[in-house]
């Protein structure tokens, strides 16, 4: 009797259990990340097919990167609707605006977020720390798409390249005539690749001397250096490239940290480099 009592209480307690609501499994959006340069309609129809919009979905974009914000909407506004007619929302946040709930709202709860080009530090110092970059991450983890070409960008990364040389004391424009360690300025970004770091319009502007300086730098982070008219979609850890040109990815297999001295010659082997087309497909740690 013991026994079928005790028996009928452990099923009682398994079915409350079942019952429960269960815990919301984490959700993760999609980065589509495009190098800059032009932006070809099959593109765009491939950034609109991975926001998977419905008809009632809306865009935002953010153009505060711009140095004329309206004329990065008006672009970006011009692709977007050659491959869709859903609503495109300007939200050029400023200080002032930046506890706008109503804005905010609209951030977090858009389905693609587009962030324009220009300069990442420009964008940087309006958002970082603040109620947008709050939605905006809230917005990614809840589903959205998070797309950014050139700066929009480059300030996917936690880790973000600002485009500045240091020398010595001083910060200045980036030549990048040399490959030293300490030598390319990173500062915080967006945050929302927290595992890789990303470099735009990257062989046509020749830029394997600065990346090669940040992966010395950062040796466990694989640097992703993105071409024109070209793009990766990011999807969790698996990465797939799209577009008209190339991806390259830097990697140290096994990083040697070591101590050196402020801008020394970088000195490494056995750096691994792929250069990637349309299509190809390769995962983050």
């Amino acid at each position: 009797m013991k026994f079928k009592t005790s028996l009928l209480l452990l099923l009682l307690i398994l079915s409350a259990l079942t019952s429960l609501p269960q815990a919301k499994q984490k959700q993760t959006g999609t980065l589509f990340i495009i190098g800059g340069g032009s932006r070809s309609q099959e593109l765009m129809q491939s950034l609109v097919n991975t926001a998977q919009l419905n008809k009632n979905d809306y865009i935002v974009v953010l153009p505060m990167s711009g140095e004329e914000p309206d004329t990065s909407y008006f672009y970006i506004s011009a692709d977007l609707r050659k491959v869709c007619t859903n609503t495109i929302a300007n939200l050029n946040f400023t200080k002032e605006k930046i506890n706008d709930k109503i804005w905010l709202d609209s951030v977090q709860n858009a389905k693609l977020i587009f962030i324009t080009g220009g300069d990442q530090n420009r964008f940087m110092e309006i958002v970082l720390h603040t109620p947008v970059q709050e939605a905006i991450q809230k917005a990614y983890a809840s589903g959205s798409t998070i797309a950014g070409t050139s700066a929009g960008a480059a300030m996917m990364s936690k880790k973000m390249i600002t485009g500045n040389e240091l020398s010595g004391d001083s910060v200045r424009s980036g030549s990048f005539k040399s490959i030293r360690y300490n030598l390319v300025e990173v500062k915080e970004g967006l945050g929302l690749l927290s595992t890789a770091v990303i470099d735009q319009h990257f062989i046509a502007r020749s830029r394997y001397n600065r990346l090669l300086s940040v992966l010395a730098a950062n040796p466990t982070y694989p640097c992703i250096g993105i071409d024109e008219e070209t793009a990766i979609i990011v999807k969790g850890k698996k990465v797939t490239v799209v577009g008209d040109g190339q991806v390259i990815t830097l990697t140290l297999p096994q990083p040697v940290l070591r101590s050196i001295k402020e801008r020394s010659l970088v000195n490494l082997r056995n750096i691994q480099m792929n250069i990637l087309t349309k299509g190809d497909v390769f995962y983050l740690k």
